[in-house]
Formats: structure tokens, sequence, C-alpha cells
């Protein structure tokens, strides 16, 4: 009897030493494994980056292409070309593979209006642009969209039809962004041809002449601008301003590099 209780003792033993061996396994697997778990389900950093994103950089390259390919260097800031061809390639109503921008990050007295043929992959026009009144002296760095205010509105725009009017030939723009410059036709924004446009009036007054907000170009140039980009192409006029990025209906943040 004394035998048999010894062999059930024993074998008691064996099973709790057993279970003793298989709880030290688990918490010894448990603390060496523990904190990888924690770290692979883990939301990454803020300061991880998420996945490139592959269509931004194909586009990027592509219109990288087609600046070098219009020989633009040195001639057209490639941040306002790239912000230019990223919207035209968003607007949909676009009637025309032209493209029109104006960089009003540079002063009045260097040429800063150039016309694109995006078909051709050519530069069609580079002139002088006045920019509003109130805008600024040689630099235009303040903008509006309101009336009388006699700015200039940055954005994107679809050109429209000519007309004959007190600056003589014009073509209408319709602002497409709400709030930054879609009451162009309200106050009258068009685009004219003006003795004070003329490159001639920089050796006089330091300075190019002012509109009432209108992208005003020389008079020479008036009728062959106006004509290569009327009825449905896009312009884009663009300005170092991180307000009008921040709003805009067009481009996004992440357009602005």
């Amino acid at each position: 009897m004394i035998g048999v209780w010894a062999k059930s003792i024993n074998f008691a033993a064996d099973i709790f030493s057993g279970q003793m061996f298989m709880l030290r396994f688990c918490l010894s697997f448990l603390l060496l494994f523990f904190p990888c778990f924690l770290f692979l389900g883990s939301k990454p950093s803020a300061d991880v980056p998420d996945k490139p994103d592959v269509t931004l950089a194909v586009e990027s390259a592509a219109y990288a292409g087609l600046y070098r390919s219009m020989q633009l260097e040195g001639v057209v800031s490639w941040k306002a070309f790239r912000q230019a061809v990223t919207g035209y390639h968003k607007i949909a109503d676009r009637k025309r593979d032209v493209l029109t921008l104006i960089d009003f990050s540079r002063p009045s007295t260097e040429k800063r209006l150039f016309v694109f043929d995006m078909k051709q992959r050519k530069l069609l026009f580079s002139s002088v642009v006045s920019h509003g009144k109130n805008s600024g002296d040689k630099y235009a760095t303040s903008f509006s969209n309101e009336y009388g205010s006699y700015k200039s509105s940055l954005g994107f725009y679809l050109t429209e039809t000519t007309y004959q009017g007190k600056n003589g030939y014009s073509l209408i723009l319709n602002g497409l962004e709400k709030g930054i410059n879609d009451r162009a036709r309200e106050r009258a924004i068009v685009m004219h041809g003006a003795a004070y446009a003329n490159p001639s009036v920089v050796s006089e007054g330091g300075r190019l002449g002012r509109s009432f907000g209108c992208p005003a170009v020389p008079q020479k140039l008036t009728r062959p601008i106006i004509d290569a980009i009327k009825g449905g192409s896009v312009m884009y006029i663009y300005a170092e301003a991180p307000d009008y990025l921040a709003h805009s209906s067009v481009l996004k943040e992440t357009d602005r590099l």
C-alpha cells in the first residue's frame, strides 16, 4: 500500500514538474517575443512616410521631360510650370491644347507671360505683362477677387470669346476657382493691350505700367497672343502665395513643389 502511495506521489510530482516546465517555457517565450508583437502591431510613427505616391512621381517625371524638351531651363520657373501643367490636365472643360502661364513671382520688368503649345511641345510667346495697380509696384504681392480692389487674381482660368472694347481687341477670362478668381467676369478682368504695358515704359519709370486688375500685354502682341489662346484654353496666374494652394479647388498642397 505504501508503495502505491509512493508511486502516486512520484507521478503527481512528475506532472507538477512538467507543468512548471511548460509554464516557465511559455513565460520565457512571451518575454522574448512579446515586444516584437507590439512593434509589428503598432501604427507607423508619424515620422515614417507612407509608401510613395507612384502616380505623383510618374506625373512629375513626365512634366520634367516636357520642361526639358521645350528648353525652358533658365526661361520659365520649374515650380510655376509644374503647377500650371498639373492644373491644365485637371481641367476637363478645356477645348484647346494651349496653356498660358503668368508668373507674378517675377518683376514686371521681366518677361513673365508664357504661352505653350502642349501638343507640339513648344513655347509660342514670352512677354511682359501688367498686374493690377493695387497688387504692388514692381512686383505683384497682393491679390483679390473683390470688385473694386484693382488687384490681380491668382489661379486657373478658361479663355472665352473676344470683343472690341475701350482697350481695343480684348479676351474674356472665366475664373474657375471659387473665392479666388470666380468674380473675374463681374470685375471685367480681361486680357487686352495697353500702351502702359509696352516694354519701353520700363526704361522711363523703372517698372511696367499697371492695370485695374487685368493682365495687359504690349499692344503689338495683343492680337497674336489673344488669337493663340482664345476659345477655351487654360490660363494659370502664379505667385509665391501659400494661401492660394491652401484654398485652390484645382491644385493641392502636394502640388506645391
